[in-house]
């Protein structure tokens, strides 16, 4: 039996580790987002040298990672493994690393160094996000992001406005990069906001920026996405959801000008590459779609896209701009299954989060199933016309995070 002056103790050691570990979970999750700006702010003249410092920079973090798990009793091989997701994550990696023995990328080195830093930010945070304060590191880990997302869209914001008057860079920054992951850092600030409000100003950061890069689809998947949250949400007061709408239209009011002047540019014939267009993707879902079928059970391997598609004039496609018909073109039906199956798993453990948390009349644990909520329906509005060049719209990190803080809390809440 445990004596009571040990308890005290052994919270304060925990307490104390958690504090040690957070700065950690702080960096790494900034670097999740700085990755981004890192080749447009110092490597535009070698973006092969850009690629090789991101790829240091993850092994020096998931170093550290080690280096601080050394040791550590809390962590558990198994405690990571009990939910589905995790497993459903390694299945994805596997077969997109397995999927480099075939694949009809360009360079086979730059293929395995991309996802080499695929397998490093899974296995940092799967390190670095433990027992017994789970929730304490994925926050930490969120707020990282947060903050690096605003050091992105600042930079953004400061360099030079596109001839179509977007923020970013074509080739280096693009402007529909800083506004998914603007919107998907936005989910996880009001998340935080939720205990801290100062938070809230980071949200509103990020909705500008998001609104700022006018990245179509991400906007249309956000504000579906969000009123989904708003409207079903009930411990959000009502007062609160209406000063978010009436700050959303004075927000887009003042945006309204510049957003007609980019659509006007947009649907001019000689403004824009009509390959890049709504109706012009139609050409690139259907060349994707006739190749993918050329290779239907495994598809043409990891990061192959890019340098399988022909070019539509001057515009050279790097994704499918659908994230279903990607995975089917780089992994065939297999891709297609375990990419289903890794956004079943996490909706299905976001259910049963948020089931546990009601049955125990939980007040006292963050709302991460809602979370999950959110940020899946963005991602699955997304995917219906934008893609990544490689991975899938939530960053790997994140399905690893959300799947273990979630398995994590249900768990207790069921064994409370």
């Amino acid at each position: 039996m445990i004596s009571a002056n040990h308890i005290p103790q052994a919270k304060a050691d925990a307490g104390s580790k958690s504090s040690f570990r957070t700065p950690l979970q702080l960096l790494a999750g900034f670097f999740f987002a700085y990755r981004f700006a890192l080749i447009y702010l110092g490597f535009q003249s070698d973006p092969r040298a850009g690629s090789i410092t991101t790829l240091a920079c993850s092994a020096l973090i998931l170093t550290a990672s080690i280096l601080y798990t050394v040791g550590d009793e809390n962590f558990s091989i198994r405690f990571l493994f009990t939910g589905r997701t995790v497993w459903w994550l390694l299945a994805y990696l596997g077969m997109s690393g397995l999927s480099l023995l075939w694949t009809g990328a360009e360079s086979i080195m730059d293929a395995g160094g991309l996802w080499t830093g695929m397998v490093m930010e899974v296995a940092t945070v799967l390190l670095i996000v433990k027992r017994p304060n789970v929730a304490v590191g994925v926050d930490a880990l969120l707020k990282g992001f947060v903050l690096g997302m605003l050091f992105v869209g600042a930079v953004a914001w400061m360099g030079p406005t596109l001839p179509d008057l977007r923020i970013g860079d074509y080739d280096f920054l693009h402007p529909n990069i800083i506004g998914m992951y603007s919107a998907l850092a936005f989910f996880l600030a009001q998340h935080l906001a939720l205990e801290e409000r100062m938070w809230r100003w980071a949200c509103l950061a990020l909705g500008i920026t998001m609104l700022r890069s006018i990245s179509k689809t991400s906007i249309i998947a956000f504000f579906i996405a969000e009123s989904f949250y708003l409207l079903r949400d009930k411990h959000i007061r009502r007062r609160v959801k209406i000063q978010i709408a009436a700050v959303a239209l004075i927000v887009f009011a003042v945006f309204a000008t510049l957003m007609e002047s980019y659509l006007e540019i947009y649907t001019t014939s000689g403004g824009v590459n009509q390959a890049e267009t709504l109706t012009g993707r139609t050409a690139i879902w259907a060349t994707a779609f006739f190749m993918a079928i050329e290779k239907p059970l495994l598809g043409h391997g990891f990061y192959s896209f890019r340098a399988l598609i022909p070019a539509f004039g001057s515009f050279e496609p790097w994704h499918a701009h659908n994230e279903l018909l990607q995975e089917f073109f780089e992994y065939g039906l297999l891709g297609v299954v375990v990419t289903i199956g890794i956004y079943l798993s996490l909706i299905s453990a976001a259910k049963r989060f948020t089931a546990k948390m009601l049955v125990a009349a939980s007040n006292t644990s963050r709302p991460y199933g809602k979370l999950a909520t959110v940020v899946i329906l963005f991602a699955i509005i997304h995917g219906l016309t934008e893609s990544v060049n490689f991975g899938l719209s939530i960053p790997l990190w994140l399905f690893a995070a959300l799947a273990i803080v979630l398995e994590q809390s249900s768990s207790k809440a069921g064994t409370s």
